[in-house]
């Protein structure tokens, strides 16, 4: 029989360290946003977005996506080294010994509660080499211009040094549909450079992402 006090003694199980409700602190009023780890967040707002995508594509046009892509690599790999401290001192658990189920719980809700959307995984070409990603409710979507490009090549850095980190390999990450063009959710591509550089031909014939995937694979 297990005793009441081995009961009392066992560790009891941890909530999602990103959930909303724990993870987002501060004092509004003043301005103040902070993580349950007192690490400073900074909100940006709408209007802030449209300047940033106003700017670049004034400064340095066409080779918009370029920039933010690599902006986004660099904040990825800060993500990464945040996102590997709080998790390993919450969860007590070196990143790469959680289960996958958690991590991906976890990433998934630490990218919504910042505010970058709700993000999904499809493994199903994983065996070929490839991770196809998507995300729905971008903000960096819905403050670009309506100019006929991807508009989250930030968050495709993003995702790339992320991963990259995460796995030892240097993954890049192509964006295949966006919401900013009427597509209904973003789609990127994350692979060896590679192998997935011919992405960029498919897009530019007007493949679906789906059939891209089959390309891919074939």
């Amino acid at each position: 029989m297990i005793s009441i006090a081995n009961l009392i003694e066992e560790k009891s199980l941890k909530g999602n360290y990103f959930a909303p409700s724990a993870y987002l602190q501060g004092d509004y009023e003043i301005g103040l946003l902070e993580t349950r780890g007192e690490g400073r967040l900074i909100a940006l707002p709408e209007v802030f977005l449209q300047g940033v995508f106003a700017g670049l594509n004034q400064e340095v046009g066409q080779a918009t996506g370029v920039v933010l892509y690599n902006c986004g690599r660099w904040w990825g790999r800060n993500f990464f080294r945040r996102f590997l401290e709080e998790t390993t001192a919450y969860y007590e658990v070196p990143l790469p010994q959680m289960e996958m189920a958690q991590f991906l719980s976890c990433f998934k809700q630490c990218w919504k509660t910042h505010g970058w959307g709700v993000l999904s995984f499809d493994f199903e070409y994983y065996g070929q080499g490839f991770i196809s990603v998507s995300t729905v409710n971008s903000p960096f979507a819905q403050a670009a211009p309506k100019n006929q490009q991807f508009a989250c090549q930030l968050e495709a850095g993003i995702l790339s040094s992320f991963l990259s980190e995460l796995t030892g390999e240097d993954l890049a990450c192509i964006q295949t549909t966006c919401e900013s063009l009427g597509a209904s959710e973003n789609n990127f591509v994350i692979g060896l450079k590679e192998r997935i550089e011919v992405i960029k031909s498919f897009v530019e014939e007007g493949h679906e992402h789906a059939h891209i995937m089959k390309l891919l694979s074939q």
